[in-house]
């Protein structure tokens, strides 16, 4: 067996283990590209040649229950999704260095700078160069099949795993993200692969500000959560 079908074997052993523990989607990025985004802390990703995305999709029937504001069910969904994945993060790393590869997972939903609202790596840039989707005119990574109704969490690792790659934006002319949403925080911009900054995409502050305000004071919701874009989206409906 040459090297490239070991690589090959073991890149697809390691992404069945995933599926097996819960994900519904699994990809794998070159981390050199992402070395160019915000990271928290900035080194992040110098011992790390690859990261794993993995993802698990969102009962598309809970998106169906929000009218022009979050529900507590929403709530509640959104954050079961993550617990799970920071598990199945958690294990995949432990799987990982068992075989001898230095790994760490980065949870699902943590925020490190709560005034500009970053996490230790996103997520979705991570899914976007793992192949798990392309990056939609609301800045959520849009899966072919499950559309923006899915969760991310991301695993860091020097394992030797073939990298995916991006697909194709297939937003084109749609703005029904930017149409829908209540803050008029999405620009409507289109990109070919992804957005060089947030602010061309976004009026950022509008979307904070609807969040972490208003949304997040509902009764029974608690998280800066809107799931508004993420319904009216075509793809995954």
């Amino acid at each position: 067996m040459t090297r490239n079908q070991e690589v090959d074997g073991y890149t697809e052993e390691v992404k069945g283990k995933i599926k097996n523990l819960g994900a519904d989607l699994t990809g794998v990025a070159d981390t050199e590209p992402l070395k160019q985004l915000k990271l928290d802390p900035p080194d992040l990703l110098n011992s790390f040649q690859r990261a794993l995305s993995i993802a698990l999709r969102l009962p598309k029937a809970v998106f169906e229950q929000i009218g022009d504001r979050p529900t507590p069910l929403y709530a509640s969904v959104y954050q079961s999704a993550n617990r799970m994945l920071d598990e199945i993060a958690f294990h995949t790393a432990n799987l990982l260095n068992r075989d001898g590869f230095n790994s760490l997972p980065i949870p699902a939903s943590q925020v490190l700078d709560r005034e500009n609202w970053y996490g230790g790596i996103t997520h979705k840039a991570v899914g976007r160069m793992a192949g798990l989707g392309w990056q939609g005119k609301s800045l959520l990574l849009v899966n072919p099949d499950y559309g923006p109704r899915i969760r991310l969490a991301t695993i860091l690792t020097d394992a030797p795993l073939n990298p995916d790659g991006p697909i194709e934006n297939r937003c084109g002319d749609c703005t029904k993200c930017k149409d829908a949403c209540p803050a008029g925080a999405i620009k409507g911009v289109t990109t070919k692969d992804h957005y060089r900054s947030r602010d061309e995409a976004l009026y950022f502050s509008r979307c904070a500000e609807k969040l972490d305000g208003e949304f997040k004071g509902l009764s029974n919701v608690g998280a800066p959560i809107c799931g508004i874009c993420i319904k009216v989206c075509p793809y995954g409906r």
